[in-house]
């Protein structure tokens, strides 16, 4: 939910853009799917009958849909970095914005390394999601639905192989999700700290070398960094087993499809070309799925750093300065917010001398 709050105020500026992705996506996503049909096709009324003619005329609107989908491909990826950057640009700006405002409180609350994650690794991680949910996430749908069509369109009696495979990988896939969200909590909040550790060491080198303490800093810069080491090395063997098993699913299907396949093409219920262009459809199906794995990898570190970020925006700052001492005019304007000056009353203090003089405070404080 964090995430999604947050890419609905990055985004709307990036409208027009993402309604031109979207269509370029979906274009490119349809030539995809009408290449198996025209392989399929060739097979059937070509090399079966003989046509070369036929194969040669197929042949050439292949090649030309293939090229029409790498141009609309390219244009997709150009146009969804461009909105990832960019968004990602805006969001930096928004955090370091914002902590400008923040009173010594805040910024104690949050500690300085912290703050510096937030704007830049944790930053990083809604780019990187926001890349790959621009492109994938968007072609996945649209293949799995559009594959399941015409793979049903292809094949129905083979169609009801998707009934298993694909439940199969989305129960691999909530497993893994569960475990490892936890983990990039975790390892978001360990960065913060291997990030205090160095930048202290860094500030206070002298301090360090003064005392002979070099040592210490050692153990505690090792300390910090294998605990973050261990975290990341446990969530990654967990998603060392995921993309195997994926891949089991998947060469499975193929050959449940083959074997079954073969059987109606010998039989005489399915013509070859149409075997061959089920397969390719269940193919793309399935790998419509990894795609949706991969993005879905992302989203539990892509929901960690949008909790940090949104508690750092939803933070009130500094909206009104009151100055106490004996700042001139020009200090007090020194920092670009509302400010009240605290006049002191006492004998020769000329309040309409002090109003002119202070002319842009809210008020003055007697």
């Amino acid at each position: 939910m964090s995430t999604l709050r947050l890419l609905r105020r990055l985004l709307p500026p990036y409208g027009k853009l993402i309604a031109v992705l979207v269509v370029l996506l979906v274009a490119q996503t349809v030539g995809t799917l009408y290449l198996p049909t025209l392989n399929g096709n060739i097979i059937n009324n070509g090399v079966v009958a003989g046509n070369l003619p036929y194969i040669l005329r197929t042949g050439e609107w292949m090649l030309l849909v293939s090229a029409v989908v790498g141009v609309l491909s390219i244009a997709g990826v150009y146009l969804a970095s461009r909105v990832a950057m960019s968004s990602g640009a805006d969001l930096r700006s928004a955090l370091f914005t914002h902590v400008q405002g923040f009173s010594a409180r805040n910024v104690n609350h949050f500690g300085t390394a912290s703050l510096i994650t937030r704007n830049t690794n944790d930053v990083q991680q809604i780019q990187i999601f926001l890349q790959m949910a621009l492109t994938m996430m968007v072609v996945a749908p649209i293949m799995a639905v559009g594959g399941v069509v015409m793979a049903i369109r292809e094949g129905a009696t083979l169609s009801t192989l998707l009934l298993v495979a694909i439940p199969v990988m989305a129960i691999l896939l909530g497993a893994v999700m569960g475990r490892v969200i936890p983990q990039f909590r975790s390892m978001q909040g360990k960065i913060d700290r291997l990030n205090q550790v160095l930048r202290e060491q860094i500030t206070g080198v002298r301090v360090i070398r003064a005392f002979v303490r070099g040592s210490f800093e050692v153990n505690r810069f090792r300390d910090a960094n294998d605990s973050l080491t261990s975290t990341s090395l446990r969530v990654n063997r967990i998603f060392a087993l995921l993309l195997p098993a994926m891949m089991v699913v998947l060469n499975l299907s193929s050959v449940a499809v083959v074997w079954f396949g073969g059987r109606l093409v010998s039989e005489g219920v399915m013509p070859i070309g149409n075997l061959t262009a089920f397969l390719t459809y269940i193919m793309q199906i399935l790998m419509s799925v990894m795609m949706a794995v991969m993005v879905a990898i992302l989203v539990p570190r892509a929901a960690a750093s949008a909790e940090r970020i949104e508690e750092v925006l939803g933070r009130v700052n500094i909206n009104l300065l009151q100055f106490h001492g004996d700042e001139s005019p020009e200090q007090c304007r020194r920092y670009p917010r509302p400010y009240v000056k605290v006049v002191h009353m006492r004998d020769g203090v000329d309040l309409h001398e002090a109003a002119r003089r202070y002319h842009d405070a809210l008020a003055l404080l007697l």
